[in-house]
């Protein structure tokens, strides 16, 4: 009944139809396209640039494009897309993933939805897995577009900005999947507007789609960087704070536990540092210090707010009593702690900005992908980027022989019968390509090969300009190539003269890998447009996926029936076990990374919020009304804390609201309590608010209204960035402790929204109240600067397979690193027991 239904209701029949009229029409203009010169096509460019402007949609332009590119094509690169590429091009179109088996020509592809989609003039992205590919594809495929008069850039890693904006500006631009994650959030770093290379995001198209959105969605894109705190001015903020004194050096209010120098307070602190105004730009960081030491002092006590447990400090829940393991204070208040408590500042690198791939291409308008596998993945292709799988039928049908697989009771038995085959096809003279999971696989069979003196080529991605020459050289007589499973990916394995009648290109998988997606593409290596071919997988009882999913019970019958290590058995219950084992862990995979989605999620509505923001700073050229907004927030929220509408007039406390205010917003004396009296809380807003503003013209009068307009750009700039690098860092900390909630019957993920959305808006209020302070009480001097609030280096924190562990990154020793500092390449550890390791 289902098969009945399947057919019925079959929607990529019901896609395919749609294609195939697609198809028809664009083959139906080849006559048409065949007859113009050079020049006529070229100019049809124009025509379509045109069109679109006075309102043509793309889609009505569709047939006539792609008969546009079929015919460059054929004069440029003579090569003349078939009818299926057609279709897969069509579909890419519409925002979906053409599934197209190897050698059906992907790249060729994807020039027809390319073209059509640049002609907006917004740009488009050509993403592929590495350098390697994206300078291939961009060169030569690049001649199609310049033909067809488009421009086309070239994004690469060692590019300075400026060349990197050069390549953003192109029609068509061609990267790879980890340096627009990069530019993106670099850009979100600059101090200049004309600093960005990125326009705004509009279509793209990903080569090898389920390699990048699906085996790379797990790793989020990190940059990193050590923030300019030293650990130093921590502990001499601390020595000067065990100084000062209560009520005449500064001011504490129990309720807010807002904490504020006075005058006397700032005098005793610019001797200690020998300078002379606490308040100059070039001090923003000292004052900042000094602020969190005192705060540390004066309303965070031991055994209430914190405990000291082996030399950490830990944060005590106030509702639970709970201790918060993992949790750290943000802003440099735990530095601060644990410099008043004397035990180890742990001033790590932080994460100063991170984006998931997921995130990152849900930005764009449309997306699409293809490759040769997908289908299996569909359900999360559909549910977290709403892409839809298209499988588009082959050029040529299959005439590959895939053969069940071979059972053995052991490893060793398994490894001597695939290296005998191998020896055998070698003799022979027929093409072998031998798949491992892993690099040690690679490595034992490479050893056993070479006792049996078969030449052989081993390829575990480490060189891509070689993995592309040994890929190429895999389909010649005789060869032998041994690879891991993801090697050679985007690469063709063309057959060498005299291969056809040998059978083609032998495929040889030595392990099923957990995922049945690249399982099939490693057997999609041979039988390219037709070839003949064959591949047949090993497997033992003791391979990972097998000793996984309970293989005891086949295991001891292959012992009961007596049969010997090099005896295999094919059994389609046993390869029925393992796609079922497989499926399994696939599910497990989909979880998990729909897990960190969920995670992520919070903070992307958050990074939204503040990379706009940052935008509108930037890009603004009068920030005074975003700024007085700010104060007015500021001035409100004081007035709420210490005379609450709620409470009775005799209880409001005017000496808190005088004391914060002429600390924070006016100088000591302009205003007193006497001004408040016998006020509703929104007069004294109103009336602060009114004195600000005098003093804020004043200040304005002071200089040209030039340098009063930059000035509140670096202030906002500077608070925003130290805030907000502060934050993801806090956040990064909740993120690594709250699976423990667990233990406690709560669901991490809503405790870790509700925690993450009250330590943003606590951020806010940090935000506003620093650019508040600043703009009104810092000395302008007139050589004002921009500055970057700390140095970030990108990390793209591969997983293994299993998810496990961030491999390390190669570090240079940087002066300042001491032994029990965290290493600076992110791997949690101490530096001497990681990259300062003594051998």
């Amino acid at each position: 009944m289902i098969g009945i239904l399947n057919k019925v209701f079959d929607p990529n029949k019901r896609e395919l139809k749609k294609l195939e009229k697609y198809a028809d029409q664009i083959e139906a203009l080849s006559q048409d396209m065949a007859k113009l010169s050079d020049d006529g096509i070229r100019q049809k460019t124009e025509e379509f640039k045109k069109r679109y402007q006075d309102g043509e949609s793309l889609d009505d332009m569709l047939v006539e494009a792609f008969a546009v590119v079929r015919e460059g094509a054929k004069r440029v690169l003579g090569q003349y897309p078939y009818r299926v590429q057609l279709m897969g091009g069509a579909s890419l179109h519409e925002g979906n993933i053409s599934e197209m088996k190897t050698g059906e020509g992907k790249t060729l592809t994807s020039t027809m939805p390319v073209y059509l989609n640049a002609i907006t003039g917004k740009g488009v992205h050509v993403v592929t897995v590495n350098e390697y590919l994206a300078s291939r594809d961009a060169e030569e495929m690049g001649q199609l577009y310049n033909f067809l008069g488009l421009t086309v850039g070239l994004n690469l890693n060692s590019m300075s900005k400026e060349e990197k904006r050069e390549a953003y500006a192109a029609d068509i631009t061609y990267s790879t999947n980890n340096e627009l994650g990069f530019d993106y959030l670099r850009d979100n770093m600059v101090l200049y507007k004309n600093q960005m290379v990125q326009r705004p995001l509009h279509f793209a198209v990903i080569d090898e789609v389920d390699s990048i959105l699906i085996d790379e969605a797990r790793t989020p894109l990190i940059i990193s960087g050590q923030a300019q705190k030293s650990t130093q001015l921590y502990m001499q903020a601390n020595a000067v704070v065990r100084m000062l004194s209560k009520e005449t050096d500064f001011t504490y209010d129990e309720k807010t536990k807002g904490v504020q120098l006075t005058e006397e307070g700032i005098t005793k602190v610019e001797k200690a540092f020998n300078i002379e105004n606490l308040f100059d730009l070039s001090h923003v960081t000292l004052n900042h210090h000094i602020l969190q030491a005192l705060k540390a002092h004066v309303s965070m006590h031991n055994d209430v707010d914190y405990v000291v447990q082996d030399g950490e400090i830990v944060i005590v829940d106030s509702f639970t009593g709970r201790l918060m393991k993992g949790r750290r204070y943000s802003d440099g208040l735990h530095q601060a702690i644990e410099a008043k408590e004397g035990v180890e500042i742990q001033n790590e690198s932080m994460t100063m900005a991170t984006i998931t791939f997921q995130n990152y291409f849900r930005m764009y308008e449309k997306l699409s992908g293809m490759t040769g596998t997908a289908k299996t993945e569909e359900e999360e292709f559909r549910n977290i980027y709403n892409m839809n799988v298209v499988v588009i039928p082959t050029n040529k049908p299959i005439a590959r022989d895939d053969r069940p697989d071979l059972i053995y009771a052991s490893m060793e038995g398994k490894f001597r019968a695939v290296v005998e085959e191998i020896a055998e096809r070698y003799q022979k003279g027929q093409p072998v390509l031998v798949g491992t999971v892993a690099v040690e696989t690679s490595e034992l069979i490479s050893r056993l090969l070479t006792k049996k003196d078969v030449r052989h080529n081993v390829l575990n991605a480490k060189n891509h300009e070689r993995e592309a020459e040994i890929i190429l050289e895999a389909g010649q007589k005789g060869s032998v190539t041994i690879a891991t499973n993801m090697a050679g990916r985007g690469t063709d394995i063309k057959l060498g003269d005299g291969v056809l009648d040998l059978g083609g290109l032998a495929v040889i998988g030595t392990e099923r890998h957990e995922s049945r997606r690249i399982d099939n593409q490693l057997r999609g290596r041979s039988g390219r447009q037709g070839d003949p071919g064959v591949t047949q997988f090993y497997l033992s009882m003791e391979d990972e996926l097998m000793r996984r999913f309970g293989s005891d019970n086949m295991k001891s019958m292959m012992e009961r029936l007596g049969m010997a290590d090099d005896q295999p058995i094919q059994s389609k219950m046993v390869s029925r076990a393992v796609e079922s084992a497989q499926k399994r862990v696939e599910g497990n995979n989909f979880d998990a990374r729909k897990q960190l989605l969920s995670y992520d999620d919070v903070l992307r509505q958050q990074r939204e919020i503040i990379y706009k923001q940052r935008f509108e700073v930037l890009d603004s050229e009068n920030l005074r009304e975003i700024v007085e907004s700010m104060i007015k927030s500021v001035i409100t929220r004081a007035v709420e804390a210490h005379a609450p509408i709620i409470e009775e007039e005799e209880k409001w406390n005017l000496k808190g609201i005088v004391d914060y205010v002429n600390a924070t917003l006016l100088q000591e004396g302009d205003l007193a309590i006497e001004d408040l009296q016998k006020k509703e809380p929104e007069e004294m807003v109103n009336l602060i608010y009114a004195k600000v503003q005098e003093r804020y013209n004043e200040k304005e009068e002071e200089l040209t209204s030039e340098q009063m307009r930059e000035f509140e750009k670096v202030v906002l700039l500077r608070a925003v960035d130290t805030k907000w690098i502060d934050h993801i860092d806090a956040m990064d900390h909740l993120r690594q402790g709250i699976h423990l909630r667990a233990y406690g019957q709560t669901d991490p993920l809503r405790e870790y929204q509700h925690e993450g959305f009250a330590m943003f808006e606590n951020m806010v209020v940090s935000i506003e109240e620093d650019a508040a302070r600043y703009v009104m009480k810092a000395e302008i001097r007139n050589n004002l600067q921009r500055q970057e609030v700390a140095k970030g280096q990108a990390v793209n924190p591969k997983e293994d397979g299993g998810g496990k562990a961030k491999k390390k990154q190669p570090v240079r020793k940087a002066e300042n690193i001491k032994r029990n500092d965290p290493c600076p390449c992110g791997s949690g550890q101490k530096y001497k027991n990681c990259h300062g390791k003594v051998e």
